[in-house]
């Protein structure tokens, strides 16, 4: 299920069926970077999306978490989310991101941090970007399974 109101309306009649949050995490700059982290985040959309497909009526896939690159303050917001998120009965929370300095802060949350390296999706068809993206989904699913036969 996504963030649109049909999805949400679907969400509120089925959500003790609904325990896990997807969270995208996007960085933004205006440097030389900028175009990199475009990139990141064309690549992230994508591969939510997907993920949000074949895991629909499991997943909810939230909107898209923005920060401007190198804030401190960002990791307080994201715990912020995480805490709303664990208290509205969600028990596992994955953020998705090719913005690698969420490894480093992964042990300030209680969720998963899923970092995969951006693809450089630029010069490619909506099709193939979308068959690339669809093969990274399929290495996830193990690892979102792996984390729900935990409980």
């Amino acid at each position: 299920m996504k963030w649109v109101a049909a999805d949400v309306e679907m969400y509120q009649k089925a959500a003790e069926y609904v325990d896990t949050a997807i969270v995208p995490l996007l960085p933004v700059s205006f440097g030389d970077d900028m175009k990199q982290n475009a990139s990141m985040a064309e690549f992230t959309g994508i591969l939510t999306s997907q993920l949000e497909k074949q895991f629909r009526g499991r997943i909810f896939l939230l909107p898209d978490f923005v920060y401007i690159k190198g804030n401190e303050g960002s990791l307080n917001v994201l715990k912020e989310w995480e805490n709303t998120l664990l208290d509205k009965q969600f028990k596992h929370v994955f953020y998705v991101t090719s913005d690698s300095s969420w490894r480093q802060q992964e042990k300030e949350l209680i969720g998963n941090v899923l970092w995969l390296p951006s693809l450089s999706l630029e010069h490619m068809q909506e099709q193939q970007k979308v068959a690339i993206v669809e093969d990274q989904v399929k290495q996830l699913l193990s690892l979102f399974t792996e984390k729900w036969e935990e409980e």
